[in-house]
């Protein structure tokens, strides 16, 4: 071979060398452009994603948004603002008991079990008034939402009729019916209408089934919760007349039973 021939020859492999290391060249840029490009849409990815996990996180809960609402819708058979105002009796009682209490509370239950028909049956017979008073602070406690809804569902009550809202208190409070203080079960409406069942004027009650699963009063069932709220009492049940406690004799206990109710309110009624 000669000498041009062998400098030829080794020029040439230099050139295909040099375009093979600047192929390579260009593949690897390609490759890491291709990198940073997945990586740029993984961060945006998991930032937008984090973005809307923390507007969702602070997105306000429907019962806040309600406990806001402006526009209240009130059931029937209600006065005062945002008809928070629930007196039920008959125009002859002269007398007013005050009733303070939470639907998922197991105190109320008892209460209700023992002496509710003692107070629907004096009620009827005009010795008083009821003023019935709804909290929700046991959802506030438990992050749950059985007590505003079962409230929602109670004002679907009283807009059928006072007596239909009784009822469906009692119904609540029942040992049938009433769960254990950490079970929500009153946070499904399935639940609060299998229960409205058990009450005459509620079952098959087109209006009240609506009225609960549209969650027509749960702006109102939040303003009377404030109302709680706003009244200064602490717990539940809390029973007042003429601004007074009623308490179970010798205790600061509320009246468990019919014989320490009648031993508080006798007293009261005459004062």
């Amino acid at each position: 071979m000669s000498a041009r021939n062998s400098q030829a020859n080794k020029a040439a492999a230099r050139e295909r060398l040099r375009i093979e290391r600047e192929r390579q060249a260009k593949k690897e840029k390609r490759r890491r452009q291709v990198i940073v490009g997945v990586s740029a849409v993984a961060v945006l990815a998991v930032a937008g994603g984090i973005g809307y996990a923390v507007v969702q996180a602070n997105k306000p809960s429907h019962w806040e948004a309600m406990a806001k609402e402006t526009k209240v819708t009130a059931p029937k058979n209600t006065t005062g603002t945002n008809g928070t105002t629930v007196v039920i009796g008959k125009p002859i009682a002269k007398k007013t008991l005050e009733l303070y209490e939470d639907s998922r509370c197991p105190v109320c239950a008892t209460f209700e079990q023992q002496v509710g028909a003692t107070v629907e049956k004096d009620v009827e017979a005009g010795k008083y008034k009821i003023k019935y008073v709804g909290a929700t602070f046991i959802d506030n406690a438990t992050q749950g939402e059985g007590s505003k809804n079962a409230l929602s569902a109670l004002g679907a009550a009283l807009d059928v009729s006072p007596e239909a809202f009784m009822k469906y208190k009692a119904a609540l409070y029942s040992a049938r019916f009433h769960p254990e203080e950490s079970q929500d079960k009153f946070a499904k409406d399935s639940y609060l209408l299998e229960i409205a069942d058990s009450v005459p004027a509620l079952k098959g009650n087109a209006a009240f089934k609506k009225n609960v699963e549209n969650g027509t009063f749960d702006a109102w069932a939040m303003k009377m919760s404030a109302a709680f709220d706003a009244s200064g009492v602490t717990g539940t049940p809390t029973l007042k007349m003429d601004g007074k406690t009623l308490t179970a004799q010798g205790s600061d206990s509320p009246p468990m039973s019919v014989e320490q109710f009648n031993a508080a309110i006798t007293p009261a009624l005459k004062g």
